[in-house]
């Protein structure tokens, strides 16, 4: 049985929907967001305890009913191995209920990644919540101020940290970059990674600044990578053709260099490319998420638009911490939501916030540009 559905939009999920939106949400935070594996175990567990969930289109949000975003914050190479408890999940929705004096009344995913798509998802199951179907990054990035609440100008509000010691952490930072700067702290001192909520805002709000329907958009990309109905080499075609994307470069992984240094899991992975890519090759930067790529020493895509690497044959995503030496893979590039490409967006997400000296361009351009000089 598959969850239930008003044209292509989830109204509730269930156990058998899991798979399809880990694989989407993967694809979609760019290769971060924690892993998907360790987040839909979470999400099978909850929903086979507590029942399927029911989900919540962001325009249909009580103007008053609180939305509280839960994920986790820290390096994703550190969570899978320091996986979370589902009493962290409740206890942070406890801690944030106490100290508001106001009741949740729907859970949101902060980001759509691999493993923040399903915590919230298990979140919502465990206290009985709808789930909204929406969140504030249309993908994975690695900083806490880097949501649409913060480019409408709103604070992260009552934030909490909880760690599986029992320790629990409530703060009112002043603004988003401080709440970062703390919470990045705090997860380092919980032992790399926390459970987090910030940013709840009553549902008025929500509705002008979410990215709806992303946690459908995720469950679609992942029936298509997953279904029986096309073949291996035309799952990432079709996939492409439904988003608007790009197919970047083929090519296998020729050397990779990873390490967890300030909270972050940062490194630059180099390809070689095979097919009809042979002879060219690809870099990628990666912090937590995939943010630069360039294809022989040429920029190719650049963040906030979505680069995502996917196994060559199957489709499937590769987050930064499983990317292997020798993996045949794809990398492909998104349109980001266009709240990211204001002036705004970009000074909080773009290239030169991460210090790389390279101005914007749309990945629409660069891909246009790359084809012209093939031909």
């Amino acid at each position: 049985m598959t969850a239930a559905r008003t044209g292509t939009a989830l109204t509730r999920i269930t156990e058998e929907d899991i798979d399809a939106i880990a694989i989407g949400a993967a694809v979609l935070g760019t290769g971060g967001g924690g892993d998907p594996h360790v987040g839909a175990l979470h999400a099978k567990r909850a929903i086979r305890e507590h029942g399927p969930v029911p989900v919540i289109a962001v325009t249909d949000l009580d103007d008053d009913g609180i939305v509280a975003p839960v994920g986790m914050i820290g390096a994703p190479s550190v969570s899978i191995e320091k996986i979370a408890a589902a009493e962290e999940l409740v206890a942070a929705i406890d801690l944030l209920e106490q100290g508001t004096g106001q009741r949740v009344a729907a859970i949101m995913p902060i980001e759509i990644g691999g493993g923040n798509s399903l915590i919230p998802i298990a979140a919502a199951a465990e206290r009985g919540l709808p789930i909204v179907d929406g969140d504030a990054m249309g993908r994975a990035f690695p900083e806490a101020q880097m949501v649409t609440y913060h480019l409408a100008g709103l604070g992260p509000g009552a934030t909490v940290l909880v760690d599986a010691q029992g320790n629990a952490v409530l703060s009112r930072p002043v603004n988003g970059a401080w709440s970062e700067r703390l919470a990045r702290v705090l997860s380092f001192e919980m032992g790399g990674s926390a459970t987090m909520i910030d940013y709840a805002y009553p549902g008025s709000v929500v509705r002008d600044v979410a990215i709806p329907g992303t946690l459908s958009t995720a469950r679609r990309i992942g029936e298509l990578l997953l279904g029986s109905e096309l073949r291996d080499e035309e799952r990432i075609g079709r996939m492409l053709d439904e988003l608007g994307g790009t197919r970047l470069f083929d090519g296998k992984v020729s050397e990779i260099e990873r390490a967890v240094s300030g909270g972050f899991t940062r490194g630059r992975a180099i390809l070689a490319g095979t097919g009809d890519d042979r002879g060219a090759g690809f870099e990628l930067d990666f912090q937590n998420e995939m943010l630069l790529g360039r294809r022989d020493g040429v920029l190719a895509a650049v963040t906030p638009d979505l680069i995502a690497v996917l196994d060559q044959s199957t489709g499937h995503p590769i987050t930064t911490e499983t990317l292997r030496y020798g993996a045949r893979v794809t990398v492909v590039a998104f349109p980001c939501h266009p709240q990211w490409r204001t002036e705004i967006g970009l000074a909080t997400a773009g290239p030169q916030y991460f210090g790389y000296d390279v101005a914007y361009e749309p990945i629409e351009e660069l891909a246009l540009r790359a084809e012209e000089a093939r031909a």
